[in-house]
């Protein structure tokens, strides 16, 4: 399978192979590797051989990624706040809205890029919404500790 993902105007910014692992009755459950060289986010660094296992919703406005170093050691989610996925035999899809939320692996949120998302003016107004929902949405299953987050510790 190919996850593409694009941004708000429907651009292609990166596209990656993923092998499907579970079909759900609202999205699917994807396994990729990290291909690229590292990359130090501050908060946390991704690195050759870092397992995602990545899912994506076509009915909900983010998708979340749970990560795990080569050594199999949680090193936690990272969620983009995204439109729902157009999801087929082939590819996923995806609208990424500029919104992320990384978890540690003791399940405290870091919300990012809230300047940027505030600050660009090529969103629409259904974009906007949605993202801010679907923050919501996404804070609200992080404290319920439902899938994908009931590994918190």
């Amino acid at each position: 399978m190919i996850v593409i993902k694009l941004n708000p105007q429907g651009e292609e910014k990166i596209r990656y192979p993923a092998k499907v692992s579970v079909r759900l009755e609202n999205g699917v459950v994807l396994e990729a590797y990290w291909q690229q060289q590292s990359k130090d986010l501050g908060y946390t660094t991704f690195e050759p051989g870092d397992h995602f296992t990545e899912y994506f919703y076509d009915d909900r406005w983010f998708n979340i990624f749970a990560i795990a170093s080569a050594d199999g050691q949680r090193k936690g989610w990272y969620c983009n706040i995204a439109a729902p996925a157009q999801i087929d035999a082939e590819r996923v899809a995806q609208i990424d809205l500029l919104l992320d939320v990384w978890v540690a692996p003791d399940g405290q949120p870091l919300i990012l890029d809230e300047d940027e998302f505030a600050a660009d003016l090529t969103l629409t107004i259904e974009q906007r919404r949605g993202a801010l929902q679907g923050l919501q949405d996404l804070l609200a299953l992080l404290v319920a500790r439902r899938e994908p987050f009931t590994e918190l510790r």
